[in-house]
């Protein structure tokens, strides 16, 4: 039990830290409240879901230990977080609500894209989690309670975010909209040149 609380606690640090997901959430929050929000959150979350799956196959052993195909995912993903800053810093805010559904499909596939764009989420579920799996117990149920914790308190803390950038409306309806838009987007790229360097 004591070690499943101390992967909780590293979880809920791991999440609360700032980063591409939790900017993406805000910034979804903001653009398009917390409906289209939500559907961002869930893709998140599932792209938190496929990468833990693939760190448990030998593929997720393979990109972590063949320098060729990590930097190749590195790359990748710095290109991607680049794509979105460019694009968060040319687009122009809509009021929150204003989302068509069509749209939703969208964040909902940049929200799992994202997830595959940062190396680290692979690296921390090849690394971390299994530090917290009873060898003398069965893997697969201690595999699966640990991710669905880690998604669960995602989606909380993230929940919490998008529900309480719903009081920005007023401000995001007299041109504070482009400002979030723009530091945003200065962000990842920051983090994109971040990836590249490290």
């Amino acid at each position: 039990m004591h070690l499943y609380l101390m992967f909780l606690a590293l979880a809920a640090l791991t999440i609360l830290s700032p980063g591409p997901s939790t900017l993406k959430s805000l910034t979804n929050a903001l653009n398009h409240g917390p409906g289209p929000a939500l559907v961002g959150m869930a893709g998140l979350t599932f792209g938190v879901l496929a990468v833990a799956t693939l760190s448990a196959t030998s593929l997720g052993v393979l990109i972590a230990a063949s320098p060729t195909t990590f930097e190749l995912v590195r790359y990748g993903g710095s290109l991607y977080l680049l794509w979105l800053g460019i694009k968060l810093w040319r687009s122009v805010p809509a009021l929150p609500g204003d989302a068509p559904p069509a749209a939703h499909r969208h964040l909902f596939l940049e929200g799992v894209m994202l997830q595959f764009s940062n190396p680290n989420a692979l690296i921390f579920f090849l690394s971390i989690l299994p530090q917290f799996i009873d060898p003398q117990r069965a893997y697969l149920p201690q595999f699966l309670l640990l991710v669905f914790s880690f998604c669960l308190l995602m989606m909380m803390v993230h929940g919490g975010y998008i529900l309480s950038a719903r009081k920005a409306r007023r401000w995001l309806q007299e041109g504070g909209g482009r400002l979030v838009n723009r530091i945003s987007a200065l962000a990842f790229l920051l983090l994109a040149i971040l990836l590249l360097r490290s």
